[in-house]
């Protein structure tokens, strides 16, 4: 296999293994019961959390989480288009594959919420999408001034 194609199969082999982890999160065994039946004795035992200031910051975790979690996912399809689809000039960013990737991102994020819509424990809701998205497109930001600094 050439070194190409082995940049690309890596590429890809990154954003899918991702992908498992984002439809493996959004079943009933990552549902806020669950994680909070995991984390609230956690906090309770290092910071003395009251159950009500859990709830509080058991909400911005979880948001945090999907935050961290679509930003890497629409990092992972940039890198996975800039191998499939190389520039002309050989140019480490362009607005194609970030574009690319956000949609990819907003696709994930639509499909992950309309799943979770069908499961009792889960609540799928187009906020999240947004915040989702929106964590990719910041993404695509971060990717684009880290290109350009380094």
């Amino acid at each position: 296999m050439s070194t190409d194609r082995h940049h690309v199969l890596k590429a890809w082999i990154a954003a899918i293994l991702w992908l498992i982890v984002i439809a493996i999160e959004s079943t009933s065994y990552l549902s806020a019961h669950t994680t909070s039946r995991i984390l609230y004795p956690v906090l309770h035992f290092l910071f003395g959390l009251s159950h009500a200031r859990f709830e509080h910051w058991h909400f911005y975790i979880r948001k945090g989480g999907h935050v961290f979690g679509y930003g890497l996912l629409s990092f992972l399809l940039f890198r996975a288009w800039r191998e499939t689809l190389p520039a002309i000039n050989n140019t480490k960013w362009t607005m194609r594959w970030a574009t690319i990737a956000v949609i990819g991102t907003a696709l994930v994020a639509s499909l992950d919420e309309w799943h979770q819509s069908y499961i009792p424990s889960r609540t799928g809701t187009p906020w999240d999408v947004l915040l989702d998205t929106s964590a990719g497109i910041v993404a695509q930001v971060l990717v684009l001034l880290w290109i350009r600094w380094v």
